[in-house]
């Protein structure tokens, strides 16, 4: 590593510790031969990653467009930046973990599948593009699917959990069969 001030090749490690994410390591230096102090970054060599179009043809995977693409997405919605970034993140790691090359059509069902979860306004959006939409029935469509879909809310139990409808459905049969067998017995 070269001193950014005097050209050195010479320098010590002072401290190392992981970044915020997770993603790579931060070391201060000091440069033996002027003192001088810097940070490096040194983080995992990814593989290219490809992505395979629609009409067949091969480009490079640009996390900055997938970004862009969200962000137009979340535009004028109450997600912060960090949100975006998050979710950006998740889906780069499970594309590169996928493989060297990935459809466009897997990366859009996976912005789908996360944006569902967080912004539904987001979600339409989104779909509306991905999914060329063509005419306002595909959009109530959507919009009916979406509404279909349970909502849970994880600050609220629920009222009637599925094991809880199960045993008192159970409990309620063993009570009419009993009423049966002892129909007419005092």
């Amino acid at each position: 590593m070269r001193c950014p001030k005097c050209g050195s090749r010479d320098d010590k490690v002072i401290d190392s510790r992981q970044s915020r994410d997770g993603s790579s390591i931060r070391r201060r230096r000091q440069c033996l031969k002027c003192k001088y102090r810097y940070t490096t970054y040194e983080e995992v060599e990814r593989s290219d990653l490809r992505v395979i179009k629609t009409n067949r043809t091969h480009e490079p995977f640009d996390r900055r467009k997938l970004a862009a693409s969200i962000a137009k997405a979340f535009e004028k919605r109450s997600a912060s930046l960090l949100t975006l970034e998050n979710m950006v993140d998740e889906i780069v790691h499970e594309l590169e973990t996928g493989g060297r090359e990935v459809p466009s059509s897997v990366i859009g069902a996976r912005v789908l599948e996360k944006l569902r979860g967080i912004d539904e306004v987001a979600y339409l959006r989104y779909a509306s593009v991905y999914q060329r939409f063509q005419d306002v029935d595909q959009f109530v469509d959507a919009i009916h699917t979406l509404g279909r879909r349970i909502k849970s809310n994880a600050l609220q139990r629920e009222l009637f959990p599925p094991e809880t409808m199960k045993e008192n459905a159970n409990v309620a049969r063993r009570s009419r069969e009993g009423a049966i067998k002892n129909h007419g017995r005092v």
